[in-house]
């Protein structure tokens, strides 16, 4: 399975994954890796957002004291 691109690319191909269903344009044989693509790309941008939460929360404080003229 390949890798996750950037944000905009994972969420274009999931955008994509999911059309297919609503369309009912999957295939019983492409039902399983469609699946299994999705959920990777669903966790992947859940642990970025998660990373991306964690710098902001470590970050705020520094910049409101900048902010305040510490």
């Amino acid at each position: 399975m390949s890798t996750v691109g950037d944000w905009n690319d994972a969420a274009t191909e999931l955008d994509a994954i999911v059309a297919s269903f609503d369309e009912g344009e999957v295939s019983v044989d492409e039902l399983f890796v469609k699946l299994e693509r999705a959920t990777a790309i669903i966790e992947t941008l859940e642990a970025r957002l998660d990373a991306t939460k964690a710098k902001v929360d470590e970050l705020a404080p520094r910049l409101s004291r900048v902010l305040e003229g510490e």
